[in-house]
């Protein structure tokens, strides 16, 4: 449970890819439309989704990182099929033809409905993604241990 007693939910976020984005804010989504109190952690790759479209980096290999992997949440290709990119755009289309939202609008829908979005400062360190490149209502930074004790009390618990 919640600390406000509601139904909660806790995920960890790693991965980057569209399909599975588009997967943790559905459920995310779904969870906070039905009241639930909704905690989602992002990690590594799945940091890609707070950004916003702009450079970061410090140090050589920061740079290289966020030149390499560089981009916001419509820069996630698809873990299968991504044919240099031209599988997100097809996805695009397929998607848009069957009035998906698009995976931007999913995230805005997310913090519209109270999902609370933290970025894991460790991984925000060491891919050096300062908090100012992220979305606005993202939460502050966190460790794991905030995280754990979000997924210790809550009901359910998901990695994706």
């Amino acid at each position: 449970m919640g600390e406000d007693g509601k139904k909660s939910l806790a995920m960890v976020v790693m991965s980057g890819d569209m399909d599975k984005l588009f997967g943790a804010f559905i459920i995310a989504n779904g969870a906070a439309a039905m009241g639930m109190d909704v905690t989602m952690f992002f990690t590594f790759w799945g940091l890609r989704a707070l950004k916003k479209n702009v450079k970061t980096g410090k140090t050589f290999f920061g740079k290289m990182l966020g030149m390499m992997y560089g981009g916001d949440i419509m820069k996630a290709n698809p873990s299968k099929f991504s044919f240099g990119g031209m599988g997100r755009w097809m996805f695009g289309k397929m998607m848009g033809a069957h009035n998906v939202q698009k995976l931007n609008e999913m995230r805005d829908l997310a913090l519209e409905l109270g999902v609370n979005m933290y970025g894991c400062q460790m991984s925000m360190d060491v891919m050096e993604i300062p908090q100012e490149s992220f979305i606005d209502g993202v939460q502050e930074p966190v460790g794991v241990g905030f995280f754990l004790l979000k997924a210790q009390n809550a009901d359910i618990q998901l990695f994706i």
